[in-house]
């Protein structure tokens, strides 16, 4: 099918249906809408190689993903690309996926894309605060929308949740609870996102008179979390109460607590972040966060849609509040065992309170 044929069913000529079809505003509206309708009559499909060629366009859009450890296998990257790609493919764009190690490779990589026009924008995941990813984007005049925020002054178009907000609500829920001693497993503050949730959490409890508990980041995977709570736990450093800066982090605390024989919920409350499936199933379930990742996505192609209508990013800026997801997984502070309420020899100490062992 050609575009001589849509031409002559309509007698106009082969460039103004080419200009309809591009959408170039040269063209009425009117006569772009009996274009499209007259190509979807006869079923006409475009060649994309052809209009590539000649825009010199791609038609796809860029993600690349850190490959360090517990960085590829993250949920949150998966959620994120599960909402992106079908939003894109509805604009007519591909979704290319690249892999690299933070650091030059990962430049190395933004270079390619970039001076090889491989794509025509990019979508950056996973915020740094001193991102240099953003600064050569910018430098290069190639459109990008980021998730996340950085400490970048020029204006970019971007993404965020606010984690700093829910860290402060959560932390605030734990005081409220009659918690005293709450602990917090980190992402390293390099991320944006580990930076703003513990700063939550810090001045909440400044706020409340409160020194900080035990404190600890690391990469966010399941072993982390398993390994810095159980390292609470043999320096005699339990928390009552843990903040856990991502919903993996949460999962292996959760593993950590029951092999010390702490009862979730009870002896240990914890409260993650993400709202992975995983967080219905855990033993108890999970109170979280959910970011609304699909949301998120939803607005960052739009953004990414306007930029490459030739709009600034000046202004295209979005801060999205996380939605508390109350489960099992959090409760009152353990009351302490008073001298007139400890079990004598014959009465067991998990029989007081019919919930385990109490710690102080």
């Amino acid at each position: 099918m050609s575009l001589r044929r849509i031409a002559q069913g309509l007698n106009i000529s082969v460039t103004t249906v080419s200009r309809a079809l591009g959408g170039f505003s040269d063209v009425s509206a009117e006569t772009r809408e009996r274009v499209r309708a007259e190509a979807d009559r006869l079923g006409y499909r475009p060649n994309a190689a052809a209009r590539r060629l000649r825009g010199g366009t791609s038609d796809a859009v860029g993600v690349v993903l850190p490959t360090g450890p517990g960085q590829l296998e993250d949920a949150f990257f998966l959620r994120l690309l599960g909402a992106i790609g079908p939003k894109l493919a509805a604009a007519g764009l591909d979704l290319i996926v690249g892999t690299a190690r933070v650091g030059e490779e990962e430049q190395a990589f933004y270079r390619q894309l970039v001076e090889n026009r491989r794509v025509d924008a990019v979508i950056l995941a996973r915020a740094r605060r001193q991102d240099p990813r953003v600064g050569y984007l910018l430098d290069s005049r190639m459109p990008f929308v980021l998730h996340g925020r950085t400490e970048e002054a020029r204006p970019h178009a971007h993404v965020d949740v606010d984690g700093e907000g829910a860290f402060r609500l959560a932390t605030r829920r734990l005081i409220a609870a009659g918690h005293r001693r709450i602990g917090l497993l980190g992402a390293p503050r390099l991320y944006s996102f580990g930076h703003h949730r513990a700063r939550g959490f810090e001045n909440a409890m400044a706020e409340a008179g409160l020194s900080p508990g035990p404190v600890a980041e690391a990469e966010p995977t399941e072993e982390n979390g398993f390994r810095l709570l159980q390292g609470m736990i043999d320096a005699g450093r339990a928390p009552s109460a843990l903040l856990c800066a991502t919903d993996r982090l949460a999962v292996g605390a959760l593993r950590a607590a029951a092999r010390a024989g702490l009862k979730v919920g009870h002896d240990l409350a914890v409260i993650g972040y993400d709202n992975l499936p995983v967080a219905t199933y855990t033993d108890p379930p999970l109170t979280t966060f959910d970011p609304d990742v699909e949301r998120s996505a939803l607005r960052m192609v739009e953004m990414l849609l306007e930029l490459l209508r030739g709009a600034s990013p000046a202004g295209m800026a979005e801060l999205r509040q996380a939605r508390l997801i109350v489960r099992a997984s959090d409760g009152p502070a353990p009351e302490p065992v008073s001298k007139d309420r400890r079990p004598s020899r014959h009465q067991p100490e998990e029989t007081l309170h019919g919930k385990g062992p109490i710690i102080p």
